[in-house]
């Protein structure tokens, strides 16, 4: 069976508008959600099984709000097999089904000193480090994605709109991707401060990619866990970075589900 006739089997009733990818520390917005199906990614045809700390691996169909969804819970990153595209399959199900909307979350290391660990910062934009592409190998003109404006202006207004009614803050800024798995050495975090970035991680930029190719809209988020490597005293490991989203994660996962929740659907 396929992974749609495996969603509409287990969930008839439901069709999401908006899909959610959980990265480290963001798992909390599953206690949110109301009515939930929880489906492990090994029931789903094409579903990767992530392979990392932090990244349960199931797929989550309910409500936020009045809001129906679907939540991923975990994604696969390049490092674990060298390809990028292994979110290619669940992203297609999820647009086939309904969603027109893609909200991603990811654990990032902060290059700005004022924008300290357990800060939320918005994507306005990327910088694809190893430009690398999930959609090589593609074929039509469609693979030619326009990357301005990938990560939505509207939908980040909104989310600045709904921190702001919370009094919370919300950073916005340039997010690097950087393959992995090892952490950034202290001259390539100087090398990226001049660029431009003002975080960076390991993830989100393949599956915005692959979102604007099928031309879901955009929104991301990243919990900042650390600074860069050389910006402070700490010592970086994936184990820190999971202590430090565990800190924030309650009260990131709220905001997501504020913000989620209260978008207009099309």
């Amino acid at each position: 069976m396929n992974a749609i006739d495996t969603l509409r089997q287990r969930a008839p009733h439901l069709r999401p508008r908006i899909a959610v990818v959980l990265g480290s520390g963001w798992e909390a917005l599953a206690d949110h959600l109301t009515d939930a199906v929880q489906i492990p990614y090994a029931e789903l045809a094409g579903f990767p099984q992530p392979g990392v700390a932090g990244h349960g691996g199931s797929l989550w169909l309910g409500h936020l709000g009045a809001q129906p969804v679907a939540v991923l819970g975990g994604r696969q990153h390049g490092y674990e097999s060298g390809a990028v595209d292994g979110m290619a399959e669940p992203l297609r199900v999820l647009k086939n089904l309904g969603c027109h909307t893609l909200v991603q979350t990811n654990a990032a290391g902060s290059l700005r000193p004022d924008m300290p660990p357990q800060s939320l910062m918005l994507l306005s934009d990327h910088l694809n480090l190893a430009q690398r592409s999930p959609l090589v190998g593609v074929g039509g003109l469609e693979r030619f994605v326009n990357m301005v404006d990938a990560y939505d202006p509207a939908l980040r207004a909104h989310a600045h709109r709904v921190a702001q009614s919370q009094g919370a803050t919300l950073f916005e800024g340039v997010y690097a991707w950087a393959f992995g798995p090892q952490f950034e050495t202290p001259a390539e975090i100087r090398m990226l401060r001049l660029l431009g970035a003002d975080a960076v991680g390991m993830s989100t930029v393949p599956e915005t990619i692959l979102a604007r190719h099928l031309g879901l809209r955009v929104l991301a988020l990243s919990f900042i866990t650390n600074l860069g490597a050389g910006m402070s005293a700490e010592h970086l490991s994936h184990a820190h970075t999971l202590q430090q989203a565990q800190l924030g994660s309650l009260a990131a996962s709220r905001l997501l589900a504020d913000i989620v929740s209260s978008l207009r659907t099309q």
